[in-house]
């Protein structure tokens, strides 16, 4: 106790905060709550997640996805969080990376992991009748189901990027028509307009990810890659977009005056910490869960117990979250 003492009298002065610095998001409530145990858990289609935490879809065909999958799919198991691969087209007609994508006896069947594949390899599927390949993709990854990733700016800038010949929500619906298992749809870091939103909200989506403007820009990074590109010219298309809050208050609008058959929000891009995780959950007036993958990716990269302590601190932080914290409107 003396020890204890003494470091408060030598952190007093170190420990001075600035009220302009002081998180206004939120009403602190400390009469209301014993420190918590848990956190409530939350329902994915059929599935049971403890937190309400996504790995979002990241890295596909790379040397280092193996390692980072199995790091990632092991920390969804201990913790109970969900998971998207990254692109599956490497393994849509050739098993020979399969084992790098083969995740689910190590995540486990009581949690939901998504198969993934972009916005142009759907098109070429439809045009040439082909969409089976991806209930055999689905079936061999043992997966849930498909998120199809939307990304014509991505596409774009990237040299050897896929030109699309129709619009993505033709696309969508036409899988949707064609395949029973199901389906989320997701940007690749600008996030998306509320009249796109308005399209999506209407289909018999699992989910929508946001993937918005904040986190990761793959328009950015393509631009990065691509020397020949004349960026002075190119790079404001980058900085288009909408981020995680303007989404969350787009889909409560849309859902006053639009019949909704998505049934769930999986909110990402741009999320820091796990306060600005659980401020989202709580604007949302749809159902939904927060999603990562820089970060995830970051500490996926080294030894599981990177990972495993990353998401520790997040889990702890969110108790306290969920016992103490008040979101203000």
């Amino acid at each position: 106790m003396e020890d204890r003492k003494k470091d408060h009298i030598d952190l007093a002065l170190a420990s001075q905060t600035m009220v302009n610095n002081m998180d206004n998001r939120f009403y602190y409530e400390p009469m209301l709550s014993a420190h918590p145990t848990s956190i409530p858990e939350t329902r994915f289609g059929t599935k049971t997640l403890r937190i309400p935490l996504w790995v979002s879809s990241m890295t596909g065909g790379t040397k280092m996805a193996g390692i980072i999958n199995q790091n990632l799919a092991r920390a969804c198991n201990e913790f109970g969080m969900g998971m998207g691969l990254g692109s599956c087209r490497m393994i849509l007609d050739d098993d020979t990376y399969l084992p790098d994508f083969d995740m689910r006896n190590i995540i486990g069947d009581h949690l939901p992991l998504y198969a993934n594949l972009g916005i142009n390899q759907l098109e070429n599927l439809i045009r040439d009748k082909a969409v089976d390949k991806l209930d055999r993709l689905v079936e061999k990854l043992r997966a849930d189901g498909l998120i199809i990733h939307v990304n014509p700016f991505q596409e774009w800038f990237q040299p050897e990027g896929d030109r699309l010949q129709h619009a993505p929500i033709d696309s969508v619906e036409a899988l949707l028509e064609q395949v029973k298992f199901p389906v989320i749809v997701k940007e690749v870091g600008q996030g998306m307009g509320i009249e796109s939103l308005r399209v999506l909200l209407r289909l018999p989506l699992a989910a929508i990810e946001f993937a918005a403007f904040g986190g990761t820009n793959f328009a950015k990074v393509e631009m990065l890659r691509n020397p020949n590109q004349p960026r002075e010219l190119f790079e404001p298309l980058s900085l288009v977009g909408h981020d995680a809050l303007q989404m969350v208050i787009m889909v409560n609008n849309i859902m006053q005056d639009t019949e909704v058959r998505c049934r769930q929000l999986i909110i990402s891009g741009g999320i820091r910490s796990f306060l600005d995780g659980y401020y989202l959950l709580n604007r949302s007036n749809m159902p939904a869960i927060y999603g990562q993958a820089s970060a995830f990716l970051k500490h996926a990269k080294d030894d599981y117990k990177t990972l495993q302590q990353y998401i520790a601190h997040q889990v702890s932080g969110l108790q306290m979250a969920y016992a103490y914290l008040r979101v203000r409107e």
